[in-house]
């Protein structure tokens, strides 16, 4: 995260003694990232964060992907997807993977184990409901339309309330951030970003928790292996730094607009290893007297295009079977554009009320078991109205 934040009790100089009421040293833990060569945070624990009691391999049930062979536009309803008694960690369901990225779903009303990523970082955008995310940082409360980023090797469990959580989660092998372009060479939001410090919400207080002989599962990048830690990871009395998880809320993104139709990069919230993620948000549209507002038929020759349509109506896929809830993939190979009628129907348009988060990927996306399980086959047709044999 680009600015310092200091949370809980930490002596004046790093790397000196901080003691505890009975006189023993605590614990410091330096988290880094690039080889301690950018952002870090030094957290300071009450027991020892290296002291494990035993270590147990866990098989990873995620199942296969496939390529997207035949290539075709395809949509996928997440409301289509059956969810029981599940939590936010080992109950989510895999739509979308490659090297690079893991995108999934999952509706959670249970709380999760106690969990670290130690592959990459993790985004979360809430699609709707509630949640408690407890972290080793502090707790942060997340609901409708927040983006949670939860840093590599954060450990951290999600706490449903009454109502559940949906969210759509992202797993990258890498750092998930703010576009460069938005920060100065010092990391301070610029005044042409679409957002900035004053919209992110942190962990405002320390979260300690008692308890011996815990269990943490984390995902490495060889598998899933279950630690037994002697004390409660959750025992960090104080930290700062620039690095760890953070919120900040899609309605809190300020669109650009212009005279005429504006390219996905306005859009841009985040950016990952070889993906990007766009908010898409209601806004005053192009006012050039003859602009098309809804976007033109375009090809995104290095990149797969998947959109997460989560709130209002999408102009441009009207007719098309899109809905609340539902995805489009795109892929590079197939030029994409509006539904038939659609740019005569905008012309005129004032403003659009409607939402949606893209995942532009620039290596091809593979499917999972969910979005087998929720794939509408009659999308890829919904341009020419017919499809094979008709």
């Amino acid at each position: 995260m680009p600015y310092y934040r200091q949370v809980g009790e930490i002596p004046h100089k790093r790397h000196t003694a901080f003691r505890k009421p009975d006189g023993g040293l605590y614990a410091e833990e330096l988290m880094g990232v690039e080889g301690f060569s950018a952002d870090s945070a030094l957290l300071y624990h009450r027991g020892l964060p290296t002291a494990i009691v035993d270590a147990v391999a866990i098989e990873d049930e995620r199942g296969p992907i496939t390529p997207n062979h035949p290539l075709k536009p395809r949509a996928f309803k997440t409301h289509d997807l059956k969810f029981g008694d599940a939590d936010a960690v080992t109950d989510r369901r895999r739509l979308f993977g490659n090297a690079d990225v893991t995108i999934g779903f999952v509706h959670a009303n249970r709380p999760s184990p106690l969990y670290r990523n130690a592959a990459g970082d993790e985004l979360f955008y809430v699609q709707g409901g509630s949640a408690t995310v407890e972290t080793i940082y502090g707790s942060l409360e997340v609901g409708d339309g927040d983006y949670l980023v939860i840093p590599t090797s954060c450990t951290y469990r999600v706490l449903p309330h009454a109502d559940g959580v949906k969210l759509l989660t992202i797993e990258a092998r890498g750092h998930i951030g703010p576009p460069k372009r938005y920060l100065s060479a010092k990391g301070q939001f610029l005044e042409h970003s679409p957002y900035c410090e004053r919209d992110i919400r942190g962990p405002s207080e320390p979260l300690v928790v008692d308890g011996t002989d815990v269990e943490v599962l984390v995902r490495h990048r060889a598998g899933l292996t279950r630690y037994t830690y002697a004390t409660h990871p959750f025992d960090v009395v104080g930290w700062d730094g620039c690095l760890y998880p953070w919120v900040f809320n899609i309605d809190d993104f300020e669109p650009i607009t212009g005279r005429v139709h504006q390219p996905p990069p306005v859009h841009q919230t985040f950016e990952g290893p070889n993906f990007v993620v766009c908010s898409f948000c209601p806004r005053k549209v192009d006012y050039h007297p003859e602009s098309i507002p809804v976007p033109y038929n375009h090809a995104n020759v290095d990149s797969d295009e998947l959109m997460f349509y989560v709130r209002g109506n999408y102009e441009a896929r009207k007719g098309s079977g899109i809905e609340v809830g539902s995805l489009s993939l795109h892929p590079s190979g197939f030029t994409h554009g509006p539904q038939p009628g659609a740019a005569e129907a905008s012309i005129g348009a004032q403003f659009f009320d409607e939402t949606a988060v893209m995942v532009d990927t620039f290596a091809p996306l593979d499917l999972g078991e969910a979005a087998d399980a929720s794939e509408d086959h009659g999308y890829a047709w919904t341009w020419s109205g017919r499809g094979p044999g008709a």
